[in-house]
């Protein structure tokens, strides 16, 4: 860790036992984003909404990724109680429990507004609670992007024959699974590492986000192709992490003040997110060759996912619990959403057998 790190760190555990003195009105948080990638925009919206609302009960002081601790360092900080909350991205928890990959995205399954109408209405945000703590942690979802870029690379991927022998960076438990069974190899990297990687071709290509943060990131600068759409992830959930303590030492107002700043983040941040998704899609077209997988082979990717998806979620239960809720809630909103065809919000997929799911999950 160099001395700014440190330096920064120690002011920031200095925050945690102070705080813990005055009734916890004063937090430090972090994230997992640097400043350089537009994902950060969600956090300083969600700080800045949450600070006039709570006024003198609570402020939050932000640092960007990296400023306080490595991004992969986030959770243990917060688990620890080191910071009081750290912005984050789930799936990058899944090493500690695999529940954490579909709380963050799906392949080929949730669109944006399913993972709003599940968090808000169908039993979702007590589950990201449920499986967050475990880790002494209470969390707040407050952010959603809606079907990431895809591939970038820089030979045309048209076919999913032009995915074979491909080395190519995928995030994701379930993603790499796919990708591999695809033809394909997965290679993870951090996304800070994803530009070099590509430029120096380390890597056959890469996906990151939704086209307005992979513009930020560059990614034009080093490919010339991108195929459509990013089955791989085809939406995206991002929240704030608190230490339990720090959450349970507030008053039941600031609490609901915290709850009311993540909800408004979170539709806040999906019509944001598509505003600028559609911009930088515009400004790719002019620079880079796009192509888009045809309906038959998006069915064949389908059926596979769905596959992945049981095999994956029976290796372990919380991530079935959180799979056979997500299916459940897709089975129990299909009718109305097709019956509103074709002014509906999205489609209803084709989606993974419910029942191996059910056998796969714990008895509640």
């Amino acid at each position: 860790m160099t001395l700014t790190r440190s330096i920064a760190l120690g002011a920031a555990v200095s925050v945690s036992f102070g705080a813990a003195a005055s009734a916890q009105d004063s937090w430090t948080m972090t994230t997992t984003w640097p400043s350089s990638l537009e994902l950060i925009e969600t956090d300083k919206h969600f700080v800045d909404l949450a600070n006039k609302l709570t006024g003198d009960e609570l402020q939050i002081e932000f640092y960007e990724g990296g400023a306080l601790v490595p991004a992969g360092e986030v959770f243990g900080a917060v688990e620890s109680g080191t910071i009081q909350a750290g912005g984050d991205w789930p799936g990058y928890w899944a090493g500690r429990d695999a529940a954490f990959s579909p709380l963050a995205t799906t392949p080929s399954l949730f669109n944006a507004v399913d993972y709003v109408n599940w968090i808000q209405q169908w039993g979702g945000a007590e589950i990201y609670d449920e499986i967050y703590g475990q880790f002494g942690m209470k969390y707040l979802p407050y952010g959603v992007t809606n079907n990431e870029s895809g591939f970038r690379t820089n030979e045309p991927i048209r076919t999913l024959e032009d995915l074979q022998g491909k080395r190519i960076r995928v995030s994701g438990l379930e993603q790499g699974k796919l990708l591999e069974q695809l033809g394909g190899n997965q290679v993870s990297m951090a996304g800070g590492e994803i530009y070099q990687a590509l430029e120096r071709g380390v890597i056959d290509g890469g996906e990151f986000s939704t086209p307005n943060v992979d513009w930020s990131a560059g990614f034009q600068q080093v490919t010339s192709a991108w195929a459509t759409p990013g089955w791989h992830q085809s939406a995206s959930v991002f929240g704030v992490m608190i230490n339990q303590q720090s959450w349970d030492a507030l008053s039941p107002e600031t609490q609901e003040k915290l709850q009311i700043a993540a909800d408004a983040t979170l539709l806040w941040s999906l019509a944001f997110t598509e505003k600028r998704a559609t911009e930088a899609y515009a400004k790719f077209d002019e620079v880079v060759e796009i192509t888009r997988y045809d309906d038959e082979t998006l069915e064949k990717i389908q059926t596979m996912a769905n596959d992945v998806i049981v095999e994956t979620a029976c290796e372990n239960e919380n991530s079935a619990k959180v799979y056979l809720s997500m299916v459940e809630y897709l089975g129990d909103y299909a009718q109305w959403r097709d019956a509103s065809a074709p002014f509906n919000l999205g489609r209803t997929p084709n989606g993974p057998d419910v029942e191996a799911l059910r056998e796969c999950a714990p008895a509640e």
